[in-house]
């Protein structure tokens, strides 16, 4: 079971290890990045800010699509992390099972910028680019519950709104 599709371009810090997966009750970590699926230095800061309660996976996005494709995966509380609005909208449309909420969470102070340009700001944690807001706009045309929320203790806010 897809409990939340997460973007955060951390991907495994204190707010996942600590409160997403507590509130969300998973068992299940993935994160979804062909970066970190191919670097084991950054595989093991990962799997050291993971937290002990859940199986944790660091996979390329193709391999999460296809790990979410299995039967198998229904038996499990599963939270999907991505760092980046492409990556998110090509899982939601790949996998089959919608997500109990898309949650968009940390994204644009600290990836990298564009010919040097700052993203704007949306809210306190939200920067994009215009072509990444028009990727979020994709996804939620998808129709799944989306929400801006840092932390599970704030207010979660429709994507929409934030990106207004």
């Amino acid at each position: 079971m897809l409990k939340l599709v997460r973007l955060d371009e951390r991907l495994i810090h204190g707010q996942i290890a600590i409160k997403w997966s507590r509130h969300t009750g998973v068992d299940r970590i993935i994160v979804a990045n062909d970066a970190a699926a191919e670097n084991s230095v950054i595989q093991q800061s990962l799997m050291m800010a993971a937290p002990a309660t859940c199986k944790t996976a660091i996979i390329s996005v193709d391999k999460a699509i296809a790990m979410m494709a299995n039967p198998k995966a229904a038996d499990h509380k599963i939270l999907l992390l991505v760092n980046n609005p492409d990556d998110l909208l090509k899982i939601l449309t790949s996998v089959k099972e919608k997500p109990e909420i898309v949650n968009i969470g940390n994204y644009g102070r600290i990836a990298p910028k564009v010919n040097g340009a700052p993203r704007k700001e949306y809210r306190l944690n939200l920067y994009l680019y215009d072509d990444e807001k028009e990727t979020l706009k994709k996804v939620l045309d998808l129709g799944h519950k989306t929400i801006y929320q840092t932390t599970p203790e704030e207010t979660a806010e429709p994507l929409e709104k934030a990106l207004n």
